[in-house]
Formats: C-alpha cells, structure tokens, sequence
C-alpha cells in the first residue's frame, strides 16, 4: 500500500462520531465506504457473532439516537428509522475488512488503516514536542507536516493535467503544512 492510496482524511472524518466516548461511525456509512448495503453489515456483524466482541460494536440507544438527529443535521434520515442503529469502533471496522470480501471494501479497509496509523504516528510525534529539543521540534514539525499533507491534500492522483505545478496549503495555527504536487508529460 503506498502512500498515495491512502483514503482522503475528509472522505470519512465527518463519519466518525464519539459514542460513550468512542470514536465509532454508524453502519450506514460503513456500507457506504465499502460499496455494500447496510444490511451486510449488520448481517456479517450477526452472523459472527465471536468476531465482535464487546467493544467492537455498539448498539445505539434511542437516547443516543434521538440526540444525533438533534444535534447534527446530517442524521436526519435517521430520524424516523426503527432499525437498530450500530455504530462500528476501530476494532470492529478491521474485523469487518475480514467478513466482507467486496473489492471495495477491501481497499477502503487497507486504506482506513493506513490513514489510522499515519494519524497515530502523528498524534505520538506531535506528544514529543514539549519534551524535545529545538532541532528534534524541528524535525517532528516537519514529519509531522508531510503525514498532514500526504492525508489532507493526497490528490495528485485525481489531477488530470500537465505540464503544471499545483501547490496546496494549510495553516492549522501550530503546524503551516504545504504541498507542491508537480505533473508533467
């Protein structure tokens, strides 16, 4: 898996939810991200009933249900639904990528956890900061900058064009990230 193929932080950062403080994201979009229907998910998820142990699914209460929908205005499909809302931890999304063998689901997956250990690496890197020395600083500020660009701006690959230089940037307060994809014939 290169780098390249890594799934674009944006394409499931407004999935992921915090449930009974987890990051979880709702087993319509997992569906969505892996090309199947809602139903194979919840079908795998009960069909396998040891792979799914607890922490790796959680069964939404209509409390929590209820406070989606209120809360955020893309759950309002929601709203109405009597089906069984569960929501899919980290754990739980890999144990997924083991049941469901669409092709899709399978890329999406090695891309999912791509991006999660590149996150993970970075939130460590970024931990270091207080602790190290000027030059160290210097050094996880810029791997940092390359995992934060390689996620949020992975888009030489969608670029049709040639003979060109495109530059992206980003200045989140405490990192300025920037990213020079250059295409040529």
């Amino acid at each position: 898996m290169t780098e390249k193929n890594l799934i674009k932080l944006e394409t499931v950062e407004d999935k992921i939810i915090d449930i009974r403080g987890e990051k979880v994201i709702l087993d319509s979009y997992v569906a969505a991200l892996y090309g199947v229907e809602t139903r194979d998910i919840n079908k795998a998820a009960k069909n396998n009933p040891d792979k799914f142990p607890e922490g790796y699914i959680i069964k939404l209460t209509a409390e929590e249900k209820n406070e989606l929908v209120k809360n955020f205005h893309r759950f309002n499909k929601i709203k109405h639904s009597n089906a069984d809302l569960k929501a899919f931890t980290e754990k739980g999304l890999y144990m997924l990528a083991t049941i469901i063998k669409s092709p899709k689901a399978v890329r999406t997956m090695l891309d999912i956890i791509e991006t999660y250990a590149r996150i993970k690496d970075l939130s460590m890197s970024i931990s270091k900061l207080p602790k190290a020395s000027e030059a160290e600083q210097k050094n996880i500020l810029e791997k940092a900058s390359e995992v934060i660009g390689d996620i949020l701006f992975n888009a030489d690959e969608e670029l049709d064009v040639t003979d060109s230089e495109t530059t992206y940037e980003a200045n989140l307060g405490f990192i300025k990230i920037k990213k020079t994809v250059k295409k040529g014939k």
